[in-house]
């Protein structure tokens, strides 16, 4: 189990290290607590002093019973949890392929293209000359630039269900490499070395030339796009709860605008690469036609109906609900009120009574009598910010703590600062904890590497 600490330091700033790996003999929630406990220990800290817990979402970190987060909320109920941001936006992901027929056989189509293309070391060579052989066809005709990281070497992984952003890098690569990906098939469709994987390779060919395929592919391209641009984002390191939130309304908006102007633009983009790897264009205008034989409708319908209400508001309209309800695990009441304090127009977001109610959050730190004290500090605190110049141009809560250091006021305000200071330590995302596993796993394969030479 590998364990990262976020505090703020003396500077007012978000920091997030690395504390160690411990062996767990079994994954079970009191194996973790244990371990957790004996590593805590080791540094001269203890679970009554966590104000907020985070983890990927696996059962028995999460459960609301006997999981990890449970037990330490037990012992400390000012231990808030937080669902990891990141790996909910990839369950997001997920759901909607499920909960999709269209958009769950388009990923079952790419589990199988990957795996035809990829399922040997010559394949993945003959994608990786064809890809060379096509990139000079396009600089000698200027169709690309050169320069330096340009044009480099990709390959076409298989998405994983709990990878960040596995989904929509399979998506761009896909599209950047599919004349090489044709290529591919056609050459293991003649020369496959029996009848089922030649057979395999034509079935997942005739699949990816279809214009549903190209449609459903440039539609999720975009649709995980701007979730991608939320996932880089809050896996930042001094990102804040409210920030992270305030981002996710973003991105809901962004899919909400998609849904609302961009149509014509994905129509024009998939019109755009048909033409350019000579597909056929359906005309919108044109009855619909099942691609699938055994596909039974109710009624008849116009290719536009289909592809603009069956796939791409559905699909939209989809994603956005499970934004909605995957985001819905942080105590709202907790951000609603830690956003109080952002410094954004003057801080007129400031409620004097919401504060306080945060404050209450944490008993351990604002006891009744600190209350009535913390309430006289934050009435002087909001006059003092709004006609002090230095406070104008901040941006979020990580700022005005930074802001508070340089100018001394948290000294000042002490008690002000310390409800700054747990508003930006609640965790958004793992991303340390991964990043600190893909390293372990890099030495491990350098170490079996070196163990097999040996």
């Amino acid at each position: 189990m590998g364990v990262v600490v976020r505090y703020v330091d003396k500077n007012g700033c978000v920091i997030e290290r690395f504390l160690g790996v411990v062996h767990v003999s079994d994954t079970t929630a009191t194996s973790l607590e244990k371990a957790l406990d004996y590593l805590l220990s080791t540094y001269d800290l203890s679970i009554s002093s966590l104000r907020g817990q985070g983890y990927d979402g696996a059962s028995n970190m999460r459960g609301e019973f006997n999981g990890l987060k449970s037990l330490i909320l037990k012992r400390n109920s000012s231990a808030y949890y937080v669902h990891c941001f990141a790996h909910q936006l990839q369950l997001t992901i997920v759901a909607v392929a499920k909960k999709h027929k269209i958009v769950g056989s388009f990923y079952n189509s790419i589990s199988r293209l990957c795996n035809t293309v990829g399922g040997s070391c010559k394949r993945r060579d003959i994608l990786r000359e064809k890809q060379r052989e096509n990139i000079i066809k396009e600089i000698a005709s200027d169709e690309i630039s050169t320069g330096r990281r340009l044009n480099q070497e990709m390959s076409l992984k298989r998405p994983g269900d709990t990878r960040w952003s596995s989904h929509y890098g399979t998506l761009v690569n896909l599209i950047h490499l599919y004349s090489s990906i044709v290529d591919v098939l056609e050459y293991v469709g003649e020369n496959g070395h029996d009848d089922s994987i030649r057979a395999e390779a034509d079935d997942v060919l005739e699949i990816i030339n279809s214009f549903e395929f190209v449609f459903v592919l440039n539609l999720m391209k975009q649709i995980l796009g701007i979730t991608h641009e939320l996932s880089q984002v809050i896996q930042k390191k001094d990102q804040d709860i409210v920030n992270a939130m305030n981002l996710v309304k973003v991105a809901k908006s962004r899919l909400q605008i998609m849904r609302e102007k961009d149509w014509d633009v994905l129509l024009a983009d998939v019109s755009k690469f048909c033409s350019k790897y000579e597909l056929d264009v359906l005309d919108m205008e044109d009855e619909f036609v099942a691609r699938k034989k055994g596909r039974r409708r109710a009624e008849k319908m116009k290719n536009l109906h289909y592809y603009r209400v069956e796939l791409f508001c559905s699909v939209i309209d989809l994603q956005a609900q499970e934004l909605n309800q995957r985001f819905d695990e942080v105590n709202t009441d907790l951000v609603l009120c830690m956003s109080c304090f952002d410094p954004r127009d003057l801080f007129s977001a400031f409620d004097l009574e919401k504060l306080l109610r945060l404050a209450r959050y944490y008993p351990s730190e604002f006891s009744e009598v600190a209350l009535s004290e913390l309430k006289s500090q934050l009435e002087n605190f909001i006059f003092d910010v709004r006609i002090d110049e230095k406070f104008s141009q901040i941006s979020g809560i990580s700022g005005l703590a930074q802001k508070m250091v340089s100018t001394r006021k948290h000294e000042v305000f002490p008690m002000v600062y310390s409800l700054v200071k747990l508003s930006l330590i609640l965790p958004v995302a793992t991303a340390s904890v991964e990043i600190a596993f893909s390293a372990m796993k890099i030495i491990k394969t350098s170490l079996s590497v070196s163990e097999d030479e040996e």
